[in-house]
């Protein structure tokens, strides 16, 4: 079982009253574990390091073999992948206990990411931080309850993302499955492409990026030229891989290989002949997601994609579980919008829409 693990440790005074938060999650994002203390008066890598030792031993109790570990500090990222030299005395057995733990899983890699996006692992922290001094946890900051977008008590400026699912082709017209095979769109499909591209063309956004796949592609040349922008492509926001089940019908399917489809309807880990698990497309769109938020950070951007990649950014705006993938219906050249704040929230303003649709 692959987890990811976040961490951090704080200390008020550095050194000062300090402490640390970790939290487990799996890879459709769930929480999975939450570990936080009060360490006395500690420095700040004492901290993170605390931190990530509790993240380490909350993962091997959950029964883990992978771990991906991601911290906002530089240092211990640095120390823990080999980089930098552990010279600090007070670290060196912190290290060696993190090490000892990470020599238990398959694989450990880390990761540096900014604060903002380890918000989780920082408000435990605190929180141990403030029972550890006697008082109440911080509570947020009151929020404009007129402004929607503030419901959440997000902060900053967030990337909103416009998801647009491609046209009509000659299989999602037959309701076939469609991964990666490169179909065009029907001629109603283009008639859907374009009518997306005239209501997108009365938006304000900075790029157009597109799935590699042909009708993806054609959907977001229509986009791109009704608003005088060209075509990025992103291999990241491509279709589930349905393998050996590539243009059959759900029935078909079913038929051709009942036990597999059965399990396959009701665990995300389980793939398809030769194909790719919802849970592997989970994370490979997380990944493009990671990277299309700082790459446009506070933009906003129109993706056009597929009926997975955009359900899984709809599941990481909503924080919710894979059973979302099928409770979830997506119109054919529908549009839905998702907002994911520097702050770690996230909020989804728009769900299949197709008012545009003639």
């Amino acid at each position: 079982m692959r987890v990811v693990v976040e961490a951090d440790g704080g200390s008020r005074g550095n050194p000062g009253p300090a402490g640390y938060g970790a939290a487990v999650f799996a890879h459709d994002g769930s929480l999975l574990a939450e570990r936080a203390e009060g360490i006395g008066v500690a420095t700040n890598n004492v901290a993170e390091y605390q931190g990530l030792i509790a993240g380490l031993t909350a993962a091997r109790e959950l029964g883990a073999t992978e771990v991906a570990v991601r911290m906002d500090s530089k240092l211990v990222v640095e120390q823990m992948s080999g980089r930098w030299q552990v010279k600090h005395e007070a670290l060196k057995p912190l290290a060696a206990t993190a090490r000892e733990l990470a020599a238990g899983f398959d694989e450990v890699t880390y990761t540096w990411i900014p604060r903002a996006r380890n918000a989780h692992a920082d408000r435990l922290a605190n929180e141990a931080m403030d029972t550890q001094a006697g008082r109440p946890a911080r509570q947020p900051a009151p929020v404009d309850t007129t402004a929607p977008a503030r419901w959440t008590g997000a902060t900053g400026t967030p990337t909103r993302l416009l998801l647009l699912r491609h046209g009509q082709t000659a299989l999602s017209g037959e309701r076939r499955y469609s991964g990666r095979g490169d179909v065009p769109l029907t001629e109603l499909g283009s008639q859907q492409a374009k009518a997306a591209g005239t209501r997108l063309a009365r938006t304000d956004f900075t790029a157009v990026i597109s799935s590699p796949l042909g009708r993806a592609r054609q959907t977001a040349a229509a986009v791109a030229s009704a608003s005088g922008r060209a075509v990025e492509v992103h291999e990241g926001l491509v279709e589930t891989d349905f393998g050996d089940w590539e243009r059959l019908t759900f029935t078909e399917a079913a038929e051709r290989d009942p036990e597999l489809h059965r399990r396959w309807l009701g665990d995300p880990s389980v793939a398809p002949p030769n194909g790719e698990s919802f849970d592997a497309v989970h994370a490979r769109v997380r990944a493009a997601r990671d990277e299309l938020l700082q790459r446009h950070a506070g933009q906003t951007v129109v993706l056009v994609s597929h009926v997975t990649p955009i359900k899984s950014l709809l599941r990481m705006g909503l924080d919710a579980g894979p059973s979302l993938l099928f409770r979830l219906h997506l119109d054919l050249a529908s549009l839905s919008i998702v907002e994911f704040y520097p702050d770690g929230n996230a909020s989804v303003r728009l769900v299949n829409d197709t008012s545009h649709l003639p």
